[in-house]
Order: C-alpha cells, then sequence, then structure tokens
C-alpha cells in the first residue's frame, strides 16, 4: 500500500529525491516518515512530516541537507536529500501513520529502497 522509490547509487555530494505513493488509501490526513536501516545497525527515523505539512521534523543527521515535502492531491510524500555522505547509505522506507515521529503497531511500511552513496 505504500511504495517507496528513487534510491540507488550516487557520489558522494550528489543528490536524489525519494518518492512514497499510496494506493488503496489516502496519505492526506496521517503524519508520513521516512527511516532508514544501514546494514549491520537499527532502523533509525529520517524525515516526518504532518499531514497538512505545516510542520516538519528531522534527525540531526541530516538536517540542513535533507527536505521532506508532501503533495496529498497525488497521494505522495518526498524526500529531497542533497549533499550525501558515505553514512546516508541505507535502505531508505516510508511509513504511515507515525504518532509524532514513531511508528506504531498500526503503521504501515513501503517495501524500501536502496541508497548507496559512494565516496
Amino acid at each position: 500500500q505504500l511504495q517507496a522509490s528513487g534510491g540507488g547509487l550516487v557520489q558522494a555530494g550528489g543528490s536524489l529525491r525519494l518518492s512514497c505513493a499510496a494506493s488503496g488509501r489516502t496519505l492526506g490526513t496521517y503524519t508520513v516518515g521516512w527511516f532508514r536501516q544501514a546494514p549491520g545497525k537499527e532502523r533509525e527515523f529520517v524525515a516526518a512530516i504532518s499531514w497538512r505539512g505545516e510542520r516538519t521534523y528531522y534527525a540531526e543527521s541530516v538536517k540542513g541537507r535533507f527536505t521532506i515535502s508532501r503533495d496529498n492531491a497525488k497521494n505522495t510524500v518526498y524526500l529531497q536529500m542533497n549533499s550525501l555522505k558515505p553514512e546516508d547509505t541505507a535502505v531508505y522506507d516510508c511509513a504511515a501513520p507515525l504518532i509524532g515521529t514513531s511508528a506504531s503497531r498500526g503503521t504501515y511500511w513501503g517495501q524500501g529502497t536502496l541508497v548507496t552513496v559512494s565516496s
């Protein structure tokens, strides 16, 4: 029901835009977030956006480099990632709804999209 896409291989300093599209349900009333999991590490919060887009939240490690946005008419949430670093390499996944910046038992997840940043 959530489809994350847009990952790929990029050099350090480059940019990617991830998309999270919903099918079968509307994202319009949900806080939606992005999480990532690097090999051998726990999943971590990256960014979230409130349902009207007036509030955004970011992990300290991505502040100033990543921007989350949404287009409720297209039922899609985006993550623009700039100035990518090798340590940003991970599988990125979108999730909704969130409670604040946390997932819960009622949260739906996408299938993930791999972002690889080469040095």
